[in-house]
């Protein structure tokens, strides 16, 4: 409790506790105390972490932020996948450009939607929007183009890396944290921050918590009601700052 009115943070609490766990618990092995008197301290419930998501301004200026360079077609074309249809990291590099039997997860040009297979091994198809759509098939035009330079590339992954072969999870990773730099939104901007801006944004935009639910593949809908929270924190700022009475909230 003295910590705590210390202005300590339950985290930083839980660490200390587990410090003093440790300590007493070699203590009681060496038989210099009878018990652990730390066991019987409840740990501090840590607050649930709302999840980083992009103001829709913000998203939109990353995605039409203007790159340059023998990448910048994949890049944006996998930007704009993770944004338009929610996908989780690993959903996106499992991608095929066509179905075919061994296929995790493949992209439907005709019906302009991506299969992918999500965490418990759960499936679902999502709508690809229409700058997607075009960014992918600018894509796949200079896709064919690096196959050929490849001749052993891999011929189905739909995004390659510069060899030729399925890119990496590391690889995407490192492309978008440079385009968070060079746009100044965020110094380490990570692809699951595109998907949580989807769904603050669609939350935002719909009010339909089950089917935010549906489109992120969440199995329970206590995972997807986190973002909930993040629109009451833009409903707040938004109050702070138009409301005439506004200023005793910070006093």
């Amino acid at each position: 409790a003295q910590l705590a009115s210390q202005g300590l943070s339950p985290r930083s609490l839980g660490r200390k506790l587990s410090a003093w766990r440790g300590f007493f618990d070699f203590l009681a092995e060496q038989e210099i105390v009878a018990h652990n008197p730390a066991r019987q301290i409840k740990a501090p419930k840590m607050p649930s972490r709302l999840p980083k998501a992009l103001p829709a301004d913000d998203s939109q200026r990353l995605l039409d932020f203007p790159q340059e360079g023998p990448t910048a077609a994949r890049d944006v074309a996998m930007m704009e996948l993770l944004y338009s249809s929610g996908l989780r990291l690993s959903e996106l590099i499992q991608l095929d450009c066509a179905y075919h039997p061994q296929a995790l997860g493949w992209y439907d040009a005709a019906q302009a939607q991506v299969h992918v297979l999500g965490k418990g091994s759960k499936r679902r198809v999502m709508p690809v929007g229409g700058k997607a759509v075009k960014a992918i098939d600018a894509w796949l035009k200079q896709r064919d183009e690096w196959l050929q330079k490849q001749p052993g590339g891999d011929q189905n992954a739909l995004f390659l890396g510069t060899r030729g072969q399925r890119i990496s999870a590391r690889s995407v990773q490192h492309r978008l944290a440079s385009l968070g730099l060079a746009t100044g939104l965020a110094s380490r901007l990570h692809p699951h921050v595109l998907r949580h801006s989807f769904a603050s944004d669609m939350l935002q935009s719909s009010g339909d918590l089950r089917a935010v639910q549906e489109l992120l593949g969440h199995a329970s809908i206590a995972s997807t009601q986190i973002y909930t929270s993040l629109d009451f924190q833009r409903l707040t700022a938004v109050y702070d700052q138009a409301h005439p009475r506004a200023a005793r909230r910070s006093t």
